[in-house]
């Protein structure tokens, strides 16, 4: 009865809430309701901190009216008794793209152009972007979310690096948009990904898409001071929503960083969606002030039966799935506020598992009813209206049999602006649980589940299950099951009562037509006991977390490591200083410098190793390597030079890892050559386990990747259509974009308004020797064509890297003044590096240029210590020039050979410890240590690999007994690292060219 009462209530509100007071009626009689709802004797959470027992909840025109113990109830209320349950705030998820379907992909050939007018010059970027435009009311995805306890919801057009507007809609399914709408404007949303509208290349990484970021804001300012004559809609609608909620999809930790990067340059606090790996570098989350919008998309466990497909896993993707259940904890405890969202989950089911779970990895449950209602709602700036059911908010509220956050609790209705959505009906008898009855003398166990939704039984005898049908309505429950007799194809059904809760009555109907009375009694639940003590006595552990590194991996540190005092006895010390190599020689590290080198050295404080019979290098320096970055190509355009690889740095790179176990310490990150004038490159020193930002050198050289031939020319390009195409078009974007700069410098030093322009700035730099250019080159003629370019804007280029026919114009070079960083013998892996010689390092050596060896190769930079040795056999190099082709000399092509590349009292600690000759192909870096700090060491490397081992161990155990619970597994998928190249773009796997 009361099931049907509420409905006909809701009806009856529905005429005077869903219909416009100004909108003519032509179905009957306009009538106003004016009734009050009242719901009684409720615990009522009012917010996450306020609760209230025995207490009322006065509604009337889809809002609070009041609510509390001593409520005054008019005479025109409905009342509806809710002894025993509880009441909550409905749940408001803030990201979402509810009613909107996503854009499929446009098919067709790269375009290098806008193919719009009026808007602003990137596709891409398309703040003028209404959701409204777009949505339509999805009454299916809204119950689902119903079901869930959502009661409104954020949402937006998932498209494009700048998305446009988003739009709060209560999920309302019987009104119209003219009540669902609860705002709509209340967000504008960005993300690093391109527009599927729109085929225009620009931007094609992520690191374009930060800088175009950047320069959109810089544009909006200046059209915002008037210095634009013409109409740019997407530059006024970017300023007018400046004051609403920014939100950008970011999806990882390492992305959120980036995008809070980008925010805090143009005082933009975004809230960013996260992707739940936040846990992995929570202080620095923490620094970026914002809120996260937390998806739940927990990892399965993996099938780990199968040891040898277990032993592909790697450690990384184990600990995720045992570590991001923990992420909502640890936030909550680092003070990170955060906002719960269904985003992500392919299915929305998953939702109440998962926030199950994490809740039993500890979030506490206020902090979870914030994360649901106040947190979002207060983002959105609608705490007036929603997230509690304060007097005035929206009557938006959850009706339950208990704690929400309970495995158990039922969910019986979700009151959305005042109208009942009934998810279980609370008028049925909840009549689940296990039951013993007799028939005929035989016992028979039943098992009744999901009475009140979805009704499910199963009838046994004898352990044998009988294949139960079973429907239950109105507290009447019929049975339909097997005789035990398997022989015969019989049946046996029942009808009873369920009026009371421990028991059912009725009478059952035999297969030979028989009736007979029918009783079946409750099992009354047994009490777990442990020790003596019953259940609610034990203190319940906390469940295992695999430990969090730095980087959060194999081979990380549990702590960061610190710079120790070292001191070296009687090693065989590798100066490249005028020292040359010094034989039983001490090397006393302090401060993270080098203190002193000498005999017979002595610091109390110092902490000695024992060098005898090895040697001690400066570390190996890689002047061109791709390693530890996400993206290495922005190729959308034939000039990046507004983009740096500095912005994409990955600290959790293995290849770092492995380049110091390889000697490595520092090494320039270098954009790719995807076009003529590429991007900023990042200068680093592998410090494994530290942050990107802390990776890259104090006072940094700047430095330029430059480009010449096939891949910029677009040689291997199925379809090329942009400019140049030719080795002579190479040479006139170099000429006409410096004759912009030149104009560009010559109007900004003039203190003239200027429009600042990322790109010509860094231009500009190169015009005023600011920033230097380390240009992928291999034919002499065009290698000749870009000195000449230079000289005639009057500046240097600073090293040609690849350069393999640079003993062609070694004296050339050395005129210019220009080093050389090449290969020791790579050959003919294209048609322009054919007339590549061994010998190359060697002439260009001899004729004054200063060279270095490069790896562009996360493989070959672990061995360029054996590289080096090359020269010495092709060309007679000695030993020691040899060693500077990979220490010092990259250091001086780098400008840090002031600080690093040598051995020398005040340089920078980085040292390399080898256990032999360092260019021995049978020599390991032993130690490898930077700025004082051990952050590779032969032996610590062996105890990791055994603590690997059992970790692994641990977490299959773990793995295993989850499968065993029967819950879901996901298969085994081997992983393997991309590495990328010169001609690697974002999202392609390419072939391997540099």
């Amino acid at each position: 009865m009361l099931k049907h009462y509420l409905l006909l209530l809701v009806l009856m509100c529905s005429f005077s809430l869903f219909a416009q007071d100004y909108f003519p009626s032509n179905s009957g009689v306009i009538a106003n309701n004016t009734n009050y709802t009242a719901f009684t004797n409720a615990t009522i959470h009012v917010s996450p901190t306020e609760v209230i027992s025995n207490a009322t909840l006065l509604i009337k025109d889809g809002k609070v009216v009041s609510v509390g113990q001593s409520v005054s109830i008019p005479k025109n209320t409905t009342t509806i008794d809710l002894s025993g349950k509880t009441i909550y705030p409905s749940f408001i998820d803030l990201y979402t793209t509810f009613g909107v379907e996503k854009p499929k992909r446009q098919r067709g050939e790269s375009q290098y152009g806008p193919s719009r007018s009026g808007f602003y010059w990137n596709d891409h970027v398309m703040p003028e972007q209404d959701v409204m435009t777009y949505f339509k009311y999805d009454k299916k995805s809204a119950t689902e979310l119903l079901n869930l306890g959502f009661g409104t919801v954020n949402t937006h057009f998932p498209d494009g690096v700048v998305r446009g507007t988003g739009a709060l809609i209560a999920l309302n399914n019987d009104a119209d948009n003219a009540l669902r709408i609860v705002d709509a404007k209340t967000s504008q949303h960005f993300s690093f990904s391109k527009s599927a509208k729109s085929n225009q290349s620009y931007p094609s990484s992520i690191m374009g898409s930060m800088a175009l970021l950047r320069q959109m804001y810089l544009d909006a300012d200046w059209y915002a001071e008037g210095h634009i004559d013409t109409k740019d809609l997407s530059l006024e609608a970017l300023n007018n929503n400046k004051n609403l909620l920014q939100i950008f999809e970011a999806g990882s930790r390492i992305n959120l960083l980036r995008a809070d990067k980008v925010g805090d340059a143009y005082n933009i606090q975004y809230t960013i969606l996260g992707g739940g790996d936040e846990y992995e570098r929570i202080s620095e989350v923490k620094a970026t002030n914002a809120t996260i919008i937390l998806p739940l998309d927990f990892q399965l466990a993996y099938n780990v039966e199968d040891p040898f497909l277990a032993s592909t896993l790697s450690l990384s993707d184990m600990r995720s799935w045992n570590q991001e259940p923990h992420n909502p904890r640890l936030l909550a405890e680092n003070g990170i506020n955060f906002t719960l969202t269904t985003h992500g989950l392919k299915s929305k089911k998953s939702f109440k598992t998962n926030l199950m779970k994490a809740i039993e990895m500890g979030l506490s449950k206020q902090k979870a009813l914030e994360a649901l209602t106040t947190v979002p709602a207060s983002l959105l700036g609608k705490s007036d209206v929603l997230g509690t059911l304060k007097a005035g908010s929206y009557a938006n509220f959850l009706i339950t049999d208990g704690d929400i956050f309970e495995k158990k609790t039922k969910l019986f209705e979700n009151w959305v602006q005042g109208t009942a959505n009934v998810i279980t009906d609370m008028s049925k008898t909840d009549i689940d649980g296990a039951y013993t009855f007799k028939i005929n003398g035989s016992d028979y166990e039943l098992n009744i589940s999901g009475s009140t939704s979805k009704p499910n039984a199963k009838i046994k005898s004898d352990d044998k299950d009988l294949g139960t049908k079973m429907s239950y309505n109105d507290d009447w429950a019929t049975f339909t099951f097997k005789t035990a007799d398997s022989t015969k194809q019989e049946f046996i059904r029942i009808v009873a009562n369920a009026t009371n809760h421990n028991s059912l009555s009725g009478k059952a109907i035999l297969s030979n037509g028989n009736e007979m009375p029918f009783n079946a009694i409750k099992a009354k639940q047994k009490e777990d006991k442990k020790d003596g003590k019953k259940r609610h006595d034990v203190v319940k552990e906390t469940p295992f977390m695999s430990p969090i590194s730095y980087p959060n991996l194999a081979y990380g540190f549990e702590e960061k490591p610190k710079s120790e005092t070292l001191l070296f006895k009687n090693a065989t010390v590798w100066t490249n200083e005028k020292e040359g190599v010094l034989e039983n020689t001490d090397v006393l590290i302090k401060d993270g410098k080098i203190s002193k080198i000498g005999k017979n050295l002595s610091s109390k404080k110092a902490k000695v190793i024992d060098a005898t019979g090895k040697h001690i290098t400066a570390g190996i320096i890689d002047e061109h390597s791709h390693i530890a970055a996400s993206s290495i190509n922005e190729g959308g355009q034939n000039s990046s030079a507004e983009v740096t690889i500095e912005d994409v740095l990955d600290d959790e790179s293995i290849e770092i890892y492995r380049n110091l176990a390889g000697g490595v310490t520092s090494i320039q990150i270098l954009h790719g050559s995807a076009n003529p004038i590429g991007g900023r490159s990042a200068i680093i020193k592998l410090k494994w386990g530290e942050s990107a930002e802390n990776l890259i050198y104090d006072n940094s050289p700047k430095f330029i990747k430059f480009a010449l031939g096939e891949n910029v020319k677009q040689s291997r390009m199925r379809r090329n259509s942009r400019f140049p195409q030719s080795r002579m078009g190479v040479e006139q974007v170099f000429i006409d974009y410096f004759t912009r700069a030149k104009a560009y410098d010559e109007l900004k030093k003039s203190g003239q308004p200027y429009r600042k322009d990322i790109e010509m700035e860094t231009l500009a730099e190169i015009l005023n020797s600011e920033r230097f250019i380390s240009c992928h080159s291999y034919v002499q003629s065009e290698i000749n064509m870009l000195m000449k370019v230079a000289e005639q804007f009057d500046f240097k280029i600073n090293t040609f890297t690849h350069i393999l026919e640079g003993y062609k114009v070694a004296d050339k070079m050395k005129d210019h003044g220009v080093g050389g960083s090449t290969f020791s013998d790579w050959w003919a892996y294209k048609y322009e590096v054919n007339d590549a010689i061994p010998y190359n390092a060697a002439i260009m050596h001899n004729a004054g240029v200063t060279v270095a060896i490069n790896s562009d190769d996360a493989e070959m930079s672990r061995r360029l210590n054996q590289e080096a040795a090359k020269s010495v056999k092709y060309g007679g190099i000695s030993e020691e020039e040899a060693w500077k082709f990979v220490t010092l000399n990259p250091a001086k092509l780098l400008h840090l050979d002031d600080r690093v590349g040598s051995l020398k009292v005040g340089k920078d600690a980085d040292v390399v410890l080898w256990t032999d000759h360092p260019m021995s192909i049978y020599a390991k870096a032993e130690k490898t240590i930077i700025e004082g700090v051990t952050y590779f060491d032969l032996e610590k490397d062996k105890q990791m690999r055994e603590a690997i081992k059992k970790e692994k161990s641990e977490l299959i155990n773990l793995m295993l007994q989850d499968k065993n619970k029967g819950l879901k597994t996901q298969p085994v998928k081997k992983k393997e690292d991309r590495l990328l190249h010169c001609d690697s773009m974002d999202g392609e796997h390419t072939n391997h060219y540099h």
